[in-house]
């Protein structure tokens, strides 16, 4: 069975590793792609630092519930975290790639990583914290409300949240 061995602790460590993945694809087309859809333009520097804010984090969130995988606090806020950076923001490159009808750069991880690993994240914590599913993703879900905004407004109506 998947549970015993994908603890949300081999999970957490896991997602900067499938952070760097989903960036390495996005980095050489994101920055052009984004212009192309959004006012006003970012650049790469822009792009960069915003993915290296996004990596700390995930990094102190994966070392947090490593160190501490049974805390529900812990749970939560990796729940939360994900739900912003892969599962909101997975389902902003699908529903981009969607609306452009081609590639829009970061899709293929979003699919492969970023949807499943989210699913498997959610799943982990409620079987590890004794909580329900829907409450989990509840948290999932709510943490990843910036990014379903910023993703409406680059997908739909040509701006940006942040």
């Amino acid at each position: 069975m998947a549970g015993s061995w994908l603890t949300l602790r081999r999970l957490a460590i896991a997602l900067p590793v499938i952070f760097t993945l989903h960036a390495a694809e996005e980095a050489p087309r994101f920055v052009s792609w984004f212009n192309a859809h959004v006012e006003p333009d970012i650049n790469e520097r822009l792009f960069w630092s915003v993915n290296a804010t996004g990596f700390v984090i995930t990094l102190v969130v994966a070392a947090i519930v490593a160190a501490a995988p049974r805390e529900r606090a812990a749970a939560m806020t990796a729940v939360a975290w994900v739900g912003f950076l892969m599962l909101a923001n997975g389902i902003f490159h699908v529903a981009a790639a969607i609306v452009d009808g081609a590639y829009a750069p970061g899709v293929v991880t979003a699919l492969l990583l970023y949807l499943p690993v989210s699913a498997l994240i959610i799943a982990a914590a409620a079987r590890e914290q004794a909580m329900s599913a829907m409450t989990v993703a509840a948290v999932a879900l709510i943490g990843g409300i910036p990014m379903y905004v910023h993703g409406w407004l680059i997908v739909v109506e040509g701006g940006r949240l942040f």
